[in-house]
């Protein structure tokens, strides 16, 4: 009988110190800029209401505009699709914000499908694919980063990592940790099924 609760207690005690050696890369992740120039900037999509960006949209926006007028990339490839009840996309929405922001017409490209990250990256990788892009800024909140990372290069992206600084959920330290935590579950998913792919 000890046998067996010692090899539970071992397996309980390894998938513990594995989590935690993913949470901290996550952090990692969450904590670093890599903003260099690349073929694109893709910023992934949020909530809006009724065409209004809420505050974690348009932080990510902000921040894409930003890293456009500093000449990182020529185009902002804007993603996520339309979810129950809304008359517009996220990808729509995060053009419309953006044009009023002067960023030009032919800078943005929107890929209004996906309503999860794999989905908008699979989108916006397809059409970098057909155009043979593949160095790419990746816009988010920061919690978000490690994930959406791993999701492009299973993707063929290369990806550089620039989160926005002023998304809301930053700001409340508990609410950021909660992100990091569910990150690390999501993260170790995507992982387990890029080995099995």
């Amino acid at each position: 009988m000890r046998r067996p609760l010692t090899w539970i207690a071992w397996l309980i005690a390894g998938g513990a110190v594995l989590y935690g050696a993913i949470f901290v890369y996550v952090v990692a992740v969450s904590r670093r800029d890599q903003r260099e120039p690349a073929d694109a900037i893709v910023v992934l999509g949020a909530a809006h209401y009724n065409g209004r960006p809420s505050n974690v949209l348009r932080a990510r926006l902000d921040h894409a505009v930003e890293l456009y007028r500093e000449g990182l990339a020529p185009v902002i490839v804007v993603t996520g699709g339309q979810a129950e009840g809304d008359r517009m996309s996220e990808a729509m929405v995060g053009r419309q914000y953006l044009l009023a922001r002067r960023v030009p017409d032919s800078a943005v490209v929107m890929q209004p499908t996906g309503r999860n990250t794999r989905e908008s990256m699979a989108a916006a990788a397809e059409w970098l694919g057909d155009r043979g892009l593949r160095v790419v800024v990746l816009v988010s909140d920061p919690f978000h980063m490690a994930r959406l990372a791993a999701e492009a290069r299973a993707l063929d992206l290369a990806p550089r990592t620039s989160p926005t600084r002023t998304s809301p959920i930053s700001s409340e330290r508990t609410r950021e940790l909660e992100y990091l935590a569910a990150e690390t579950l999501k993260l170790t998913v995507v992982w387990l099924q890029s080995i099995t792919r």
